[in-house]
């Protein structure tokens, strides 16, 4: 192994979502060199150490090493017999090597091809029949042709035979190219290619997701809570130790003769989180709603406080309903038994304010989602202000894009002057971005 095969052994595992840092490449390269190359188990466990930072990381590690260090397996032979070869021989490079038998020298020969056609950035499975194209020119595929076009116009005898032998030989090295190149996509190219899908679904509209792609949204949104989640984790190590409190960092370090050797720092206090979401389940907007649960509900362990209340026409706590039935079955009886009564923010606001008001304190982050249409009823534009001046913020997340604002029975213009937040999230990636905002507020 040189440093350029661990280098892009390195390029495939970022490729595929494993993070590694210049440090961690830097260890890498002195494991490798520690443990040596001969023994693979032996250099697999130590860059898996080395690399890999979690389970799912590790898993990763292991298949993309099995990938990127295996050797194509041995060929079949061509089938030709020894006087069919010497007859091709001395007449085109390629067709020298294919038949030479030597596996190693072949081998060697598809991976300098290989590195000259650049297969190594391959992203999509598609690309597979180009670069097979570009490393059979590179290895002689051309003067190949060109005996073959020969002894397909020929008309001397043994020029049907010779043809034959040529076709095979080709066909030969097209299959050991193709496998070749698959394996350099399975290596470099499905982690892209998971990318580049993941980003075209992020940004769809939720209310066209299709139901083959609920899967792959979890997965997705599951995804997208562990990079939350751990973005507020580091944003909170980050703020935790404050700003440096000089006073009492010289202090107490008179001692020392005003050397600072122990560091005094301001802090300040911190709210905890606390959601109160406010959904609307009708129609229209229900589809928005699964996706901003999933997401919240995918890492609630990291905030400290979330409720859950679900309206079209009355207003419900629905926290116990996913308790009692998971998220999936509850989703579905919450659409089913709350969503399909005419909508009436009005009243929704109103059973709020009977009965779970106390929910709402200065720590309290309000979220509503939904696009305020009431059907023409009175949207207790009072009972809004109330609530917002109670709230640390009141994050509204709207579906419907901002040209449709306060247009027909659409209350929104109203209530955006009361609102600290007022967004429009259409898609999984405007989701992220809202839920987002609303925790670095509590850092």
């Amino acid at each position: 192994m040189t440093a350029r095969t661990l280098s892009d052994f390195i390029r495939a595992l970022r490729a595929s979502d494993v993070r590694v840092s210049t440090a961690e490449a830097i260890d890498a390269a002195n494991a490798a060199q520690i443990v040596g190359f001969e023994d693979r188990d032996h250099l697999k466990t130590s860059l898996g150490l080395v690399l890999a930072k979690s389970e799912t990381e590790k898993t990763v590690h292991d298949e993309l090493f099995d990938l990127f260090f295996r050797r194509a397996t041995q060929s079949k032979q061509s089938g030709t017999d020894s006087a069919s070869r010497d007859e091709t021989k001395a007449g085109d490079p390629l067709s020298d090597l294919m038949t030479s038998q030597d596996e190693a020298a072949i081998q060697l020969a598809i991976e300098e091809a290989a590195d000259a056609a650049g297969t190594a950035d391959i992203r999509f499975s598609t690309q597979v029949p180009f670069y097979v194209q570009k490393m059979l020119k590179e290895m002689g595929g051309e003067a190949l042709q060109e005996r073959l076009v020969d002894r397909l116009q020929g008309r001397a005898p043994g020029d049907a035979d010779a043809a034959e032998q040529l076709i095979e030989i080709r066909r030969d090295a097209m299959r050991r190219l193709k496998t070749f190149v698959e394996q350099q996509f399975d290596t470099f190219g499905a982690g892209a290619t998971q990318a580049f899908m993941e980003e075209a679904l992020a940004e769809k509209r939720l209310d066209r997701i299709s139901r083959h792609e609920l899967e792959r949204m979890k997965a997705l949104v599951e995804k997208i809570a562990k990079r939350l989640a751990a973005k507020l984790s580091r944003r909170r190590r980050q703020t935790h130790r404050g700003k440096l409190d000089v006073r009492r960092t010289l202090r107490a370090n008179a001692g020392h003769g005003g050397v600072p050797f122990d560091l005094a720092w301001k802090q300040e206090r911190k709210d905890k989180p606390k959601l109160v979401m406010l959904c609307d389940v009708s129609g229209s907007v229900s589809q928005y709603v699964r996706f901003l649960l999933m997401l919240v509900f995918a890492f609630r362990d990291t905030i400290d406080e979330v409720r859950t209340f679900a309206f079209s026409g009355r207003l419900e706590d629905v926290d116990s309903v996913f308790e009692a039935g998971g998220f999936e079955a509850g989703m579905e009886r919450i659409v089913k038994t709350i969503g399909m009564s005419s909508t009436d923010y009005g009243q929704a606001l109103s059973d709020f304010r009977v009965t779970h008001w106390s929910e709402i304190d200065r720590r309290t982050t309000v979220i509503i989602l939904g696009d305020g249409r009431s059907n023409y009823g009175d949207g207790r534009l009072d009972l809004f202000r109330e609530m917002a001046a109670r709230a640390k913020r009141v994050v509204w997340m709207s579906p419907e894009h901002r040209g449709l604002w306060g247009t027909g029975d659409s209350l929104l213009l109203r209530y955006k002057p009361h609102c600290t937040v007022l967004t429009e999230v259409a898609t999984l990636k405007d989701l992220e971005r809202a839920v987002d905002g609303v925790l670095s507020a509590y850092l």
